[in-house]
């Protein structure tokens, strides 16, 4: 499939902005990396996983960081080191860093797959792959956005993980050689964002086509498209954006009300907070709580647990449907709150393990948000 016009890139960026649950990057930041290819002549798009030969070299470069504004005191605390004008762009760390993880590997890698689906963090990948002459792959590692690298699939299949280099919007470059644990090498790699105040671009996941075709969740780049796509369309004929996203996507409508209030913090490259909605409309009187770590992973509905990762909670727009990434919500908006299954590949134990909300601290089990609105309908 291939992006030719800036509608086209839009419509992307909003169904993978959707998809990323509140993380994930700023879908400005995604657009801008797509255009600046097209607007140069290039050729944007992915080809299906299915059309990589077995013995083809690919990689994963991703976006690792928090993306919380910045206070005054961080913004002076960042002139100290003399972080003021930063000389790459998002696109550019992230081919940058494939292009050091070439060079330390000697490997010359031929196509390139996002980690995730996310504003910033898939079209990333793309331009990079566009800007380097390689291939991008229609698929990622989660079919959502995810705030550890061992939330994805590679890691539930085993594969290996290192090296993983790092380029920040500063130029400085790290490479992470070797580590204890994936979840070791995610707390450098985290440190080292952490360090410059912002998002550092990675690479890594050196695999052959072959070890590709295990571990991708594929299509899901066209099945972002197509719901960006809808959600504009739907908007331009004045229909229920809500429903006919909720249709789109086969989710749930999990609340329709007002930001009631917003609390967040950046802690060691991590984007933390709590987003309360009072309920309106037929959820009048519901009070609702969504807890974020970068993505939205646990949401209570009137103070008992309701839906949590590794299933999908999704804060739209109420009037136009638009994702609303966490950086972005403001305390007055009308949103509403769509629910969505997770791809299967995420409802193992072991994705369990370290996505459900026991990972992060909570003392409730995961249940799967189909067997919950089941239950709330009886």
């Amino acid at each position: 499939m291939k992006l030719t016009t800036k509608q086209e890139v839009e419509d992307f960026v909003r169904g993978c902005t959707f998809y990323a649950t509140g993380g994930g990057g700023l879908p400005e930041n995604g657009v801008n990396s797509l255009m600046s290819e097209i607007e140069k002549g290039k050729e944007v798009g992915w080809i299906e996983v299915d059309h990589l030969s077995d013995d083809v070299l690919t990689a994963c470069p991703f976006l690792m960081g928090s993306i919380a504004p910045h206070s005054s005191e961080v913004i002076n605390e960042m002139e100290g080191f003399g972080f003021v004008e930063g000389v790459n762009s998002e696109k550019e760390r992230l081919a940058k860093a494939v292009i050091e993880l070439e060079h330390y590997t000697g490997l010359k890698i031929d196509a390139i797959v996002p980690i995730e689906l996310a504003g910033a963090n898939t079209s990333g990948p793309v331009s990079a792959a566009v800007s380097l002459g390689k291939l991008a792959v229609d698929g990622d590692f989660c079919g959502r956005a995810i705030p550890e690298i061992l939330q994805i699939t590679p890691y539930l299949h085993g594969k290996d993980y290192l090296p993983i280099t790092s380029v920040d919007e500063w130029g400085n470059v790290c490479i992470i050689k070797e580590s204890t644990s994936l979840r070791v090498a995610e707390r450098v790699g985290k440190m080292i964002s952490a360090s410059a105040y912002g998002l550092a671009g990675q690479a890594g996941f050196v695999m052959t086509g072959k070890e590709l075709k295990e571990t991708i969740i594929p299509g899901t780049l066209t099945e972002a498209y197509e719901l960006g796509k809808h959600i504009r369309i739907s908007r331009e004929q004045n229909l229920d954006v809500i429903n006919q996203i909720t249709c789109k996507t086969k989710g749930w409508l999990l609340a329709k009300g007002k930001i009631q209030s917003f609390e967040d913090e950046d802690r060691i490259g991590y984007y933390w907070g709590n987003t309360i909605i009072s309920g309106v409309n037929e959820f009048d009187g519901d009070t609702f709580k969504i807890w974020f770590k970068n993505e939205n992973h646990v949401m209570w509905k009137n103070e008992k647990p309701f839906v949590t990762s590794p299933d999908l909670i999704c804060i739209v727009d109420l009037e136009t449907g638009e994702p609303i990434p966490n950086p972005k919500i403001i305390v007055g908006q009308n949103v509403a709150v769509i629910g969505i299954s997770s791809k299967p590949q995420l409802r193992s134990k072991k994705a369990i393990d370290v996505l459900g909300p026991r990972y992060f601290g909570f003392d409730m089990d995961y249940i799967p948000i189909e067997d919950i609105v089941d239950t709330q309908k009886k």
